[in-house]
């Protein structure tokens, strides 16, 4: 069970929410934001078992979508 869920802009529970929220299938990712502002996209394979879990439970308990229309 994730025990450090963060909402932060690019993190892995931000991701997932966005995800569900614009209605993109699931698909585990996250952007670690560097102090440069680069930014670099983890895929799946790339994170942790705890990182899986935030951005499943950001998918899972989002409930708002967006109206395209």
């Amino acid at each position: 069970m994730c025990q450090n869920f963060s909402i932060k802009h690019g993190s892995p529970m931000d991701r997932g929410s966005a995800d569900r929220y614009y209605g993109r299938a699931y698909k585990p990712h996250w952007w670690m934001i560097h102090e440069d502002k680069s930014i670099t996209r983890i895929e799946k394979d790339k994170m942790t078992e705890d990182e899986i879990q935030q951005y499943k439970k950001g998918f899972e308990t989002e409930e708002s979508r967006k109206d395209w229309g």
